[in-house]
């Protein structure tokens, strides 16, 4: 495969309907009402669980290009506390700054200078931009379906 063809698929991946619903189609029209709401038996808001995306897409971001990089502490680190609430403006605070650190990762796999195979120089062995673009895909994918299924349980499409 072609280095061009690999890093626009790589780029699919991250932004576009394939196998899985996008982020700004689980995010569309969300009803203010269910911002802190929780699902049965669900312990996190809709709020909780984009934050965490957010969070969670900015840490492996950052893993890529911060030679100062700290590890976060694993779950604790990742979700917001229990307790915490939003209003409309941190909901779309968070949506935008979930669009801007995708638009960050989806730069430095179309940046031509970026080897998408080489060892991350601060990074732990084995991990490559690759590797983690796989990662990020996958850990978004996999909430942005649930952030689907959720609204679905709770009828709020």
């Amino acid at each position: 495969m072609a280095d061009d063809e690999l890093r626009e698929q790589l780029v699919n991946l991250l932004v576009k309907r394939q196998a899985h619903m996008t982020f700004e189609d689980a995010v569309a029209n969300f009803p203010e009402a269910w911002i802190n709401g929780r699902a049965p038996a669900v312990p996190y808001t809709f709020w909780h669980l984009l934050e965490h995306l957010r969070i969670s897409q900015y840490d492996i971001l950052d893993y890529i290009r911060n030679p100062a990089y700290e590890e976060l502490d694993f779950p604790d680190d990742l979700w917001p506390a229990r307790e915490a609430e939003t209003d409309r403006a941190g909901w779309q605070a968070t949506i935008d700054q979930f669009l801007a650190d995708r638009q960050a990762l989806v730069d430095i796999v179309r940046d031509p200078a970026t080897d998408l195979l080489a060892q991350i120089p601060h990074g732990w062995e084995g991990h490559n931009v690759l590797r983690e673009i796989l990662v990020v895909a996958d850990h978004n994918a996999y909430h942005v379906g649930e952030l689907g299924i959720l609204r679905q349980v709770v009828g709020c499409w």
